[in-house]
């Protein structure tokens, strides 16, 4: 990330951004296809610095990712419309990397299990195993290596946290 944050009091602490990352479950992966920016919802896992998520195996979000490795992600953790302010109480993160396709079918195969952990944790090991197997040739899993990040809230959320 190049610019600075222009209100710092609002920064949020690298674990309170990793917290918002494993709490939630849908962000916007932003990529840029050569001619145009694309940004694309996504359900996703955080693990150790890394973003997971999976896709089908042609498609925009894959000829951007082949494009251009550099990407970011957004979550919105809280968005309280106050409309008598005109204003939100927000708290959200982004994260900045590279992008990548996971090409080893082990590491990929991984990936997907957290994400399946992630979104069934109910499921059992086999059905969740049988699963994946049998989607294997319809997907591939992007991995976000995460080399900046930095989250927000509302300094209206700061100063009810301070009391």
């Amino acid at each position: 990330m190049k610019n600075k944050m222009r209100r710092s009091a609002q920064r949020l602490s690298k674990e309170e951004c990793i917290s918002m990352l494993e709490r939630n479950t849908a962000g916007v992966l932003a990529l840029y296809d050569g001619d145009t920016p694309y940004a694309v919802p996504l359900s996703y896992v955080y693990k150790d610095n890394k973003i997971y998520f999976h896709s089908a195996k042609e498609g925009h979000k894959i000829s951007a990712v082949r494009h251009c490795s550099q990407a970011s992600f957004c979550v919105i953790d809280r968005d309280d419309i106050k409309p008598e302010q005109y204003t939100t109480y927000y708290r959200s993160v982004i994260a900045f990397g590279d992008v990548c396709i996971i090409e080893e079918k082990q590491k990929a195969k991984a990936a997907m299990q957290l994400l399946a952990l992630k979104y069934n944790p109910d499921d059992n090991y086999e059905h969740r195993q049988k699963v994946i197997t049998d989607a294997d040739q319809a997907y591939k899993v992007l991995v976000l290596t995460i080399s900046d990040m930095s989250g927000k809230e509302a300094i209206e959320l700061i100063k009810h946290h301070n009391n």
